[in-house]
């Protein structure tokens, strides 16, 4: 997984940052100052309970939030814990590379086709339940897995099943998710608690595939072992929030089909979305090529593993500094700088790489990328939390969430097929050249962006 597929929406599985804590808030004048109005927001009106407004308090401060932040923290580690070793552990079993390959993208795919669909049942239902009744399921799975490994009878359809049903679960935790931000902190909380959001999944990206190693060197089914208790430990704590996560609605559910083309009717109804969907989309596309590109190509230049490891820790590195720095940077820049800003600062950074000879050299440069993506994921999420009524938050969240992770799963193979077939210089000045149009797209629809954090 690249370290940059934290641009999509919040709170999904395995880092993927955030499936979508949207909700509908209406925009306070504080919201306002200094803004242009929206004539969709002002009709919004909060679905959700009050919260006390205190601008100086922590979002850990509150109950709920710290238990749904710490679910998350646990549930990354878990998964990190068991997804980077479980090929490993059908190799030992006797099958081959291309096999175990093929089963860790079925369960991709797999996710990736139910999450819209868990939308529309995450708008309907009561998300709660939804939340540690998922967490449930997946603990059955890898838990299934983990008996099997340890008596040593590793069976490929089991472990195919297994890891459709956990990556299927994932996705249902992931649009039942949705919302809670909108839930549990108030407006002028947003943007710290989507920093602290962002934070804990950079810092899962770091510890996670260490603790993982750790784990997997006292015995192959350890790591599963831990996966499948770290979601109880998810379920445990979903259960807990006392908060009233229950979807509203304007009368009485429509049908399947026509709920679930609701939501992409307003994602692409909606300006600011609709430029969220083609900016995430292009930049998860980008960046994950461009990571992969410096794996590849350091590897084609003799870096030994430790070496190619080092990129990845000088990337989450970045990510996490700029995760904890981003709600400052957000309240003192304008939010549209923050965008344009961003998308120009890539292409030089994708330049650079064209022209990068060691490994480290590698590291520090898309560790800079990391360090300025986080404080634009706080601008578009927290904008997406106030366009986006209660009713249709699970539904903007997975599409959102779909359009952004589609993209990177296919981003390891791009970035292969096009270093092999033109060379790494050559795809990273490609990649400059698609970050300059993508930036010039942003710079022309900054506007949609002007009025986002409180």
């Amino acid at each position: 997984m690249s370290p940059f597929d934290t641009i999509a929406p919040l709170d999904s599985r395995k880092s993927a940052y955030c499936r979508g804590h949207c909700g509908c808030v209406r925009v306070s004048n504080t919201l306002r100052a200094g803004f242009l109005r929206d004539e969709a927001e002002e009709d919004l009106r909060p679905s959700g309970p009050d919260l006390p407004k205190d601008s100086s308090s922590s979002p850990f401060r509150r109950r709920d939030f710290l238990f749904f932040w710490a679910a998350g923290a646990i549930d990354g580690l878990g998964t990190c814990a068991s997804s980077l070793f479980l090929p490993l552990i059908l190799l030992g079993a006797g099958y081959s590379a291309g096999i175990a390959g093929l089963v860790a993208t079925v369960g991709l795919v797999s996710g990736l086709v139910v999450s819209p669909m868990a939308g529309v049942f995450a708008d309907r239902w009561p998300r709660k339940p939804m939340m540690y009744v998922s967490a449930l399921v997946a603990a059955g799975a890898m838990g299934s897995v983990f008996v099997t490994v340890a008596s040593g009878h590793v069976l490929l359809l089991h472990v195919l099943v297994a890891a459709v049903v956990e990556q299927v679960a994932g996705a249902t935790y992931g649009a039942a998710a949705s919302g809670t931000i909108r839930r549990l902190v108030p407006p002028e909380e947003y943007t710290r608690a989507i920093g602290y959001l962002q934070a804990r999944d950079q810092a899962v990206q770091i510890v996670g595939p260490t603790l993982g190693g750790v784990l997997y060197q006292l015995a192959r089914w350890v790591p599963l072992l831990a996966d499948a208790a770290s979601f109880l430990l998810v379920a445990a704590l979903s259960k807990a929030i006392r908060t009233d996560l229950t979807p509203g609605r304007e009368g009485p559910a429509a049908s399947f089909t026509r709920d679930l083309a609701e939501g992409l009717r307003f994602v692409w109804a909606q300006p600011f979305l609709r430029f969220l969907v083609v900016w995430t989309a292009g930049i998860n596309a980008l960046l994950g090529t461009l990571y992969f590109h410096a794996v590849f190509a350091s590897h084609a230049q003799g870096a030994g593993p430790s070496s190619i490891g080092l990129i990845l820790t000088l990337a989450g590195v970045g990510g996490l500094v700029g995760a904890l720095a981003a709600p400052r940077l957000v309240r003192r820049v304008p939010a549209a700088r923050i965008v344009t800003g961003a998308s120009w600062a890539m292409v030089p950074t994708a330049a650079g790489l064209a022209f990068a000879s060691r490994t480290w050299t590698y590291g520090l440069l898309l560790s800079g990328v990391s360090l300025i993506v986080p404080s634009v994921v706080v601008v578009l999420q927290t904008r997406a939390v106030l366009v986006t009524p209660d009713r249709l938050l699970a539904r903007m969240g997975t599409v959102l969430g779909t359009a952004g992770q589609g993209v990177a799963v296919l981003a390891p193979l791009a970035a292969g097929v096009l270093v092999t077939a033109y060379g790494g210089r050559a795809v990273a000045l490609g990649c400059a050249g698609a970050f300059a149009c993508l930036a010039l797209y942003a710079t022309v629809r900054a506007g949609l962006v002007v009025r986002e954090v409180p």
